[in-house]
């Protein structure tokens, strides 16, 4: 009886183990997405938008070529001024997402500030691209 009573507690230990390096991964799969998807924004702050489509996910750059994302944003973000802030309203991530292959998705949502827009939500969807590289495939302001 002893036996198995050591045999349970040894199978609940190796899987609460699995689980906490499961759930560590994905926070910092989340991380590592956030960072790219910062460094991705700069890009489109600093009006540097071919430079945004260059750093894409190939699943955006599939969607939209470069000319159509730099009229795109010329018309959309460049009329809203310099940004003013930006923080993080929510993070969640995904491997499933509506009009998108299965896969890796962190979908972030900020609260934004802009020179002439004071409150917009921008939503920015990084995902692990097939080289293992976190890449914007997805933005969206509202």
């Amino acid at each position: 009886m002893k036996t198995k009573t050591t045999l349970i507690l040894f199978m609940a230990v190796v899987w609460s183990m699995v689980c906490i390096s499961i759930v560590m991964a994905d926070q910092k799969g989340e991380e590592l997405a956030a960072k790219a998807a910062l460094k991705w924004l700069a890009l489109v702050d600093e009006g540097k938008y071919s430079e945004s489509w260059e750093g894409a996910a190939q699943l955006f750059k599939g969607a939209v070529n470069k000319g159509q994302w730099k009229d795109s944003l010329d018309s959309v973000r460049k009329p809203l001024g310099k940004l003013v802030s930006r923080t993080v309203k929510s993070r969640t991530y995904a491997t499933s997402l509506p009009g998108a292959p299965d896969g890796e998705y962190v979908v972030i949502q900020y609260t934004s500030s802009f020179e002439h827009k004071k409150s917009a939500v921008e939503t920015v969807t990084p995902m692990l691209d097939k080289d293992g590289k976190w890449r914007v495939s997805g933005y969206y302001i509202k």
